[in-house]
């Protein structure tokens, strides 16, 4: 009974103490825009434009659905909308076939069509303002005036601001920093002392806390160089890839397991390897790019390599009904076209360009030639499963797997005869198990990358009711032009090439399917953008906050730069230095900026977003951070790197959670609990929330209380100085610094209850300070 009213006070002390801890509110504005522009707009164009928009022969029903405000107005029946409701919404009814008027009068929209059109309704039913310009036309987008747009320009070194105290200074980049402050009437913060810097930089660079001798050998080094030393350690650390690999995962919607229809022999994992050791090895980035889009066409790169096109080799699939008729399995092709497009533009270059399959781009200088130009790049390659040594060593294990296979085939046949010929079914298992033990590098992983063909999709008779078939050709194949973006209505062919606005005169792909020219476009054509976006990125992992707040999202509906010259100087300099992302982060972590406190100071008041950088504020440790701090304080973290992943809710688990099982379609409640980002899309940064349910998980997980256990079993007696020093000693393993006074007299008292056992106190003890804010923020 004690354990339970101790832990009632602490689950409502945690869920006040997290209600009163400052999260960003979660920024709807990019996302909801994207989804209307990629989703529902184009539906609304193909239905309902014809007989209820401004252009409309006819306007039927006084109904005008092209803009916001006749949205809002309805027609002659009254309102169609309850934003929020869809149940009770005209629009709704309508479509669903539900009273006497049946919308589309040509025919019923489709499942996917109305449960998009269903979930648009139920999340506000969210139209731009009607003043924003309309989609262009195809053909009538300024690429010239386009390419003045800021994020289109060349990035040069910028002089530094005669606003600035150099003295502050540390790095070349605190002096726009401090301009800037200078110009809204702040100052920067106090520096964060010792202790404080080193656990900062510590889960900043390895996700992981630093050790209690860390700590103290770090806060008694007086000498000048022993932050920058403990910089370079960290930056060397094995530890450093594991932590930023995971950062690079949620953009590459990174998944262990997909689908169960799925077939899956290729081991994903190979591919979160290669990330690790890149980013370790400091791989520039530039090569990090050309790598994951074709590094099977690049000549320097060898089979070891293949893992890297898990970028595209890893991208969602959707099932494919053959006996459905070919004009529903383009569709679905096409759509997995159109995610690769997202992914690819959406992480590299900040661009949303799937957002022009259906019409030119409604605010951005990208057209509908633009996006087919780069979806005929994706068409014309094809997910395979690739040995990660060379072909000729490999050929006598497909020699070997194909016998497997036909002995397997007449094993399955034997076994449906009558009577059972048991003695040829021992022979093939035999001769099977043979085969597989002695064929060298017979169970070697297989990586999940790509080939150079292309996927056509064709009547498998006469009829439509014949179904479909899938044919693979080994030539690219340029994409017509899909009007609206049904792959059922070609217009005109568009050659694969790059983005017209960010070419001076855009030369169509030659090489193969074009996956090294675009990413050479990425990293020449466009390299002042990915390198803006990049930069953007590394600094909103740093901050909390990006210079441009829509990570993803350079172009018009996107946020302009807080500080432009900085992020043009940064990225400017990024490229100079071989585009080294270990050369980034080591000047933003050297700097006076990133070295301040968090303490409250006037500036919280007159700048509470933080959007000068004037303070730094307290960071939540995601899942990752959180359940690894606590397998390190209990001396059980496995520190192996790399390998096949494993359930995160094993017990056994003991791993790094980097290493656990991501499932793309049924994703571990811990995970999703936790604000885990969605792996069958491109995440641009973790969304955290802090809920009722975060909070039981912390008092109820088996994790946590493994952990305090463990943690308990080093206290032995209750005497006044064996409690004295494990109180001590687990402050130094989960805070980084001994407790003060009070807290000693504290625990003193909970552990020395004696009407429990001292494990039973300990474990309870110890359990209150994982689950604690403390614990679970750095500050």
């Amino acid at each position: 009974m004690v354990y339970q009213l101790r832990f009632v006070v602490l689950s409502v002390c945690l869920i006040a103490s997290s209600a009163c801890a400052g999260e960003a509110k979660p920024s709807v504005d990019a996302t909801t825009v994207e989804t209307f522009e990629r989703r529902i707009r184009p539906l609304l164009s193909e239905h309902c434009y014809p007989c209820h928009s401004l252009k409309a022969k006819k306007q039927h029903g006084g109904l005008q659905l092209d803009t916001a405000q006749s949205l809002k107005r309805g027609g002659d029946s009254g309102a169609v909308l309850v934003p929020g409701n869809p149940e009770k919404s005209l629009l709704i009814a309508v479509v669903r076939h539900e009273g006497d008027v049946h919308m589309p009068p040509k025919g019923k929209l489709s499942d996917r069509e109305l449960d998009a059109l269903t979930e648009w309704v139920k999340r506000g039913a969210f139209f731009p303002d009607s003043g924003a310009q309309e989609p262009s036309t195809s053909g009538s987008i300024d690429y010239i005036e386009g390419r003045q747009f800021w994020s289109f320009q060349p990035v040069q070194q910028q002089a530094l601001s005669a606003l600035a105290d150099h003295a502050w200074s540390k790095q070349r980049m605190d002096d726009f920093v401090l301009a800037g402050m200078h110009r809204n009437g702040l100052s920067p913060s106090p520096a964060a002392n010792r202790a404080t810097l080193i656990r900062r930089l510590s889960f900043a660079m390895t996700g992981l806390p630093p050790k209690p001798e860390e700590v103290r050998r770090f806060t008694e080094d007086d000498s000048a160089d022993a932050y920058s030393r403990l910089v370079d350690s960290l930056l060397e650390s094995p530890r450093y890839g594991e932590k930023w690999g995971r950062w690079w995962l949620d953009m590459a919607r990174y998944t262990d397991r997909t689908a169960s229809w799925l077939h899956q022999s290729g081991q994903p994992y190979l591919y979160r390897d290669w990330v690790v050791r890149a980013l370790n090895d400091d791989m520039p980035y530039d090569e990090f790019i050309h790598r994951q889009l074709a590094t099977d066409l690049i000549p320097e790169t060898g089979p070891d390599d293949l893992p890297a096109l898990g970028f595209i080799g890893l991208s969602p699939t959707y099932w494919k009904e053959l006996k459905l008729p070919c004009e529903i399995i383009n569709v679905i092709v096409a759509d997995e076209w159109e995610e690769r497009v997202d992914a690819v533009s959406r992480t590299f270059l900040g661009l949303t360009v799937a957002c022009a399959r259906c019409h030119d781009h409604k605010f951005d200088p990208i057209s509908s030639e633009d996006y087919y130009a780069l979806a005929g790049v994706f068409a014309s390659c094809r997910q395979v499963e690739l040995p990660t040594v060379p072909a000729e060593s490999y050929a006598p294990v497909l020699a070997a797997k194909q016998k497997v296979a036909e002995l397997e085939a007449e094993l399955a046949k034997r076994k449906k005869e009558t009577p059972v010929p048991q003695q040829r079914i021992d022979e093939i298992n035999q001769t099977v198990n043979q085969i597989k033990t002695t064929t060298p590098l017979y169970n070697l992983p297989l990586a999940t990358a790509l080939s150079e063909e292309s996927m056509f999709v064709v009547r498998a008779g006469k009829t439509p009711q014949d179904g479909t078939r899938l044919e693979y050709r080994k030539e690219p194949r340029d994409l017509p032009l899909f009007a609206r973006g049904n792959p059922n209505r070609p217009g005109p062919i568009v050659q694969r090439r790059f983005l017209a606005v960010l070419s001076a005169e855009p030369k169509p792909y030659r090489n193969g399917s074009g996956r090294l020219e675009l990413a050479q476009s990425i990293t020449t054509e466009a390299a002042a953008l990915t390198a803006r976006v990049l930069v953007n990125r590394i600094w909103l992992a740093h901050f909390g906050r990006g210079l441009v707040t829509t990570p993803s999202d350079f172009g018009r509906q996107g946020s302009p730069p807080s500080h432009p010259e900085l992020l043009d100087d940064l990225a400017a300099r990024f490229i100079a230095n071989g585009w080294s992302i270990k050369k980034l982060h080591r000047e933003i972590l050297l700097s006076a900026t990133w070295q301040q406190a968090s303490a409250a100071t006037p500036n919280h008041q007159r700048d509470p977003e933080n959007q000068w950088f004037s303070y730094m504020i307290p960071r939540r440790l995601d899942l990752e951070e959180w359940r690894d701090a606590m397998l390190d304080a209990s001396e059980t973290l496995d520190a192996a790197l790399g390998g096949a992943s494993i359930d995160i809710d094993s017990v056994k688990n003991r791993r790094r959670t980097l290493y656990a099982t991501v499932h793309r379609r049924d994703m571990s409640p811990t995970f999703m609990v936790h604000d885990f980002p969605d792996p069958t899309q491109h995440s641009s940064q973790r969304t955290l929330t802090i809920t009722a349910i975060q909070g039981l998980f912390a008092l109820n997980s088996p994790l946590l209380a493994d952990q305090a256990k463990t943690l308990a079993k080093r206290q032995t007696d209750r005497t006044l100085a064996a409690m004295r020093a494990g109180i001590i000693d687990i402050h130094w393993r989960l805070f980084s610094r001994p407790p003060t006074e009070r807290e000693i007299e504290l625990g003193q008292q909970f552990v020395g209850d004696e009407s429990q056992s001292m494990q039973a106190t300990w474990q309870q003890y110890a359990h209150v300070l994982l689950a604690s804010n403390e614990f679970l923020f750095i500050d």
